[in-house]
């Protein structure tokens, strides 16, 4: 039905960047509303950042100014541009949308900042 697949994860030093990239498919998959979300060892999945279709975005405090959401409707693709990169960033980050009342998510990819 919809399938999102999470690519672009590494490690990265502190204050470096990474783009991460979900590419979204499937019989009903449409892109409409993607978000990304993150969740760090021992701790609850949280919210990142939001795109709507209209190009309309929201993002979290903690990485506002420092993250960067953007789509390809074309492509089925959201981006999320990562810079200024901090430990606390450390995560496994999933993509994830909502169709038809029903929450998809990808396999997450890891991001690990460190020195």
């Amino acid at each position: 039905q919809v399938q999102l697949v999470e690519s672009g994860g590494g490690l990265v030093q502190p204050g470096g960047s990474l783009r991460l990239s979900c590419l979204g498919s499937g019989s009903i998959f449409k892109f409409y509303a993607m978000a990304w979300y993150r969740q760090a060892p021992g701790t609850e999945r949280e919210w990142v950042a939001t795109i709507i279709s209209d190009g309309r975005t929201n993002y979290a405090d903690s990485v506002k100014g420092r993250f960067t959401i953007s789509g390809d409707n074309a492509k089925n693709t959201v981006y999320l541009q990562m810079n200024s990169l901090k430990p606390e960033d450390t995560a496994v980050y999933y993509c994830n949308t909502v169709l038809y009342g029903k929450n998809y998510w990808g396999q997450g990819t890891q991001v690990t900042v460190s020195s």
